[in-house]
Parts: C-alpha cells; sequence; structure tokens
C-alpha cells in the first residue's frame, strides 16, 4: 500500500516524520522541472513547503531531495517553498492541499515520493495527465 488513509499520515507527522505527494511537471521541454508537497513536523507545530526541483532523474536516479532545485536562483542550502505552518496535523494537511492542490488520498511517507517519480518517468514524463489518469494539481496562488 503506498498511499497513506488519513490515519497513519496524522500518525507520521505526530511521531515526527514527514509525509510528501508528487505534484507532476513544471518549467518546459526545454527545461523541465518537477513539484512535490511536503509536510513535515517541527517543535511545537507542522510545516508544509512545497519542492521545485530540475527534472535530471530517470529510471535509477529518483533521489528528489538531491536534484537542483528549480530556481536556480534560491540561495537557501535546504529549498523548499514555505507556504505555512500549523499547530495541529490535520490543519497543515488542509495547508498543504489548499496551496498546492495536493490531494488528501495521495500523501504516501518520506522518501516514497520517489516510487511516485519513477512512475512518472517509466510513463514517458506525461504532462498533460499523470499515469493514474487523475489531473496534475495546480499551484494555487490565493485563497
Amino acid at each position: 500500500m503506498r498511499y497513506l488513509v488519513e490515519p497513519f499520515i496524522i500518525g507520521a507527522l505526530r511521531r515526527g516524520r514527514s509525509v510528501e505527494q508528487f505534484l507532476g511537471p513544471l518549467g518546459s521541454p526545454e527545461r523541465p522541472g518537477v513539484r512535490y508537497a511536503e509536510v513535515r513536523a517541527a517543535r511545537t507545530s507542522y510545516e508544509v513547503y512545497v519542492h521545485a526541483v530540475e527534472d535530471v532523474g530517470h529510471e535509477y536516479f529518483l533521489d528528489l531531495a538531491v536534484f537542483p532545485p528549480f530556481d536556480q536562483d534560491a540561495e537557501e542550502e535546504d529549498f523548499g517553498q514555505f507556504l505555512g505552518m500549523a499547530e495541529d496535523p490535520h490543519d497543515a494537511l488542509v495547508l498543504a492541499e489548499e496551496c498546492t492542490g495536493a490531494v488528501r488520498g495521495r500523501w504516501v511517507n518520506q522518501g516514497v515520493v520517489q516510487d511516485e517519480y519513477r512512475d512518472f518517468v517509466l510513463a514517458g514524463r506525461p504532462s498533460g495527465m499523470p499515469p493514474d489518469g487523475h489531473p496534475w494539481p495546480a499551484l494555487r496562488t490565493g485563497p
């Protein structure tokens, strides 16, 4: 079972583990990239990030965490756009979903997002529709 049901998502976050979701492609064919969302436990809250990385992987190189940031001017060592925080893990998921278009039924444990990326690569990096037939989420910019 790849995707986490909500009690497992909440449990992972309460144990200090991150959850992630692959959000699909961005950029252009000349400069491809991919996005993924992350909810991570902080000391007394839960932080929400969206990561945009260059699509430099292949079937045997899948670790999105080591891909270079899509924004080449980013000076952050630990890249990712901070979207906000919440005191409750459920509220953090809602924030992540509202800001990134992530879907509740597609969260995975930290590191499993690479499996999602692998499916994307093996499917030929589809831009219009992911391998499972559900549309790619769109990054939301406002309320």
